[in-house]
């Protein structure tokens, strides 16, 4: 009478038994765990590499929109072929459209900034004090003065950087040099006048803070000889992302002789270019998490070629080909867990100890690691996207599994009695 060999349920605790005996370290089979313990570091440094990569690049991103959006307008309205001299009033009719948080009329151009012991080059940009409050992050983050009675005097507001290089305080004068000066028979002369510094702000943009100087509005018209008009009527909507659903109702409101553009036209070239070094990131990096996975290949088919004997006995005790897959398949996977899970925690601390981390790694080497004059931003930015950061852990998770199907395929094909014959 011939009894039926039942096969035991899927994943129970004797198949977890068995390839919990395969992962620990044995005298003899070293080498094969020393495969293993690089898998499982490979999978670790990997996901932990691309989440930290992926949150610097969402951080700079981040930090750059909001520092361009919050200093200048998400739409920017010109006038076509005549004068902008009746600003004031498109500026209303725009700011009652829905969604519009403010509309400012400004003035811009580069002037060359001196004092005593330095000359740079600046971009003045005219404004009224209440548009220039309205901008929070200038005036949130004022280091030294005040903008009250900004549109009631001729002084100016610079940034700390642009302050620090020319070696000037608070109540100190510079002098702006503009090539659009006064028309005379020898041509334009240059127009030359002192200011005086009544605020210092620190926007935490390197390049804003060393270039970037409010003027008040009627000031600014006067330097650069503009009469009663403006250069743009700037506009800032509280959905920046969705800014196209704002285009045709400022168009409504501001007539037929204005023309529209977004920050996207306008920014278009820098945030591809962020969007494209994002991506190939991403895929390089990438590569890391599939190269530890393939050594789990390698690892396993070692493992299984060692183990021919255990296999074969397991057959004949009555394990089916399910359950000796089943038990590789647990040896391999769990590297490739364990290692994923280690990984997102490594990279989840990394980043928020990112700053700490920068500045020990700067005291180690005695260079600056993060220098703001080359990167734009004073500080180092680290933004963790949630779902970014699960497809991140989901991927190195399906890498991991897929890697074990074809060693584990091969054990459960293994034939008991060639194993044993030379034994």
């Amino acid at each position: 009478m011939t009894t039926a060999v039942r096969d035991t349920k899927p994943f129970s605790s004797f198949e977890w038994m068995i390839a919990g005996r395969y992962l620990r370290a044995r005298r003899k089979e070293g080498f094969i765990s020393v495969i293993a313990g690089f898998s499982f570091l490979g999978i670790m440094l990997g996901v932990a590499t691309l989440i930290i990569v992926m949150a610097v690049m969402n951080g700079f991103r981040h930090d750059l929109f909001s520092k361009i959006m919050g200093l200048n307008g998400h739409v920017i309205v010109q006038k076509l072929g005549e004068r902008f001299d009746d600003y004031e009033q498109m500026a209303d009719k725009i700011a009652r459209v829905p969604g519009v948080q403010v509309a400012m009329p400004v003035i811009e151009g580069q002037v060359m900034v001196s004092s005593s012991s330095q000359a740079l080059g600046g971009l003045v940009r005219g404004v009224r004090e209440s548009d220039l409050k309205a901008l929070k992050l200038v005036s949130g983050n004022i280091r030294a003065g005040t903008l009250d009675g900004f549109d009631e005097q001729t002084g100016i507001a610079i940034g700390v950087r642009l302050a620090n290089q020319l070696h000037v305080g608070l109540g100190d004068s510079i002098t702006l040099v503009s090539p659009r000066g006064a028309a005379t028979p020898f041509g334009t002369a240059p127009r030359s006048k002192p200011y005086q510094i009544t605020s210092i702000f620190e926007l935490g943009m390197s390049e804003y803070d060393r270039m970037m100087i409010f003027m008040p509005l009627k000031e600014a018209q006067k330097y650069f000889s503009k009469g009663g008009e403006v250069d743009v009527v700037e506009v800032i909507v509280n959905d920046p992302e969705n800014v196209d659903k704002f285009r045709t109702d400022i168009l409504q409101a501001g007539g037929p002789s204005i023309a529209v553009a977004d920050w996207r036209q306008r920014n278009e070239t820098f945030f591809n270019v962020l969007s494209v070094e994002r991506n190939v990131m991403f895929i390089i990096l990438s590569l890391i998490v599939l190269v530890a996975a393939l050594n789990i290949i390698s690892g396993l088919m070692m493992l299984v070629k060692d183990k021919g004997r255990d296999i074969a006995i397991l057959r004949t005790m009555g394990a089916t080909k399910g359950a000796v897959m089943r038990v590789f398949l647990i040896t391999g996977a769990s590297i490739g867990i364990v290692g994923t899970l280690a990984g997102l925690l490594l990279g989840v601390v990394f980043c928020w100890n990112i700053d700490s981390i920068k500045n020990f790694a700067s005291w180690v080497t005695g260079t600056t690691v993060f220098d703001p004059s080359v990167y734009y931003l004073t500080k180092l930015p680290a933004d963790i996207d949630p779902h970014e950061t699960g497809g991140i852990v989901i991927m190195a998770l399906v890498l991991s599994v897929i890697a074990t199907l074809y060693p584990s395929w091969r054990a459960s094909r293994l034939d008991p009695v060639e194993a044993l014959r030379y034994e």
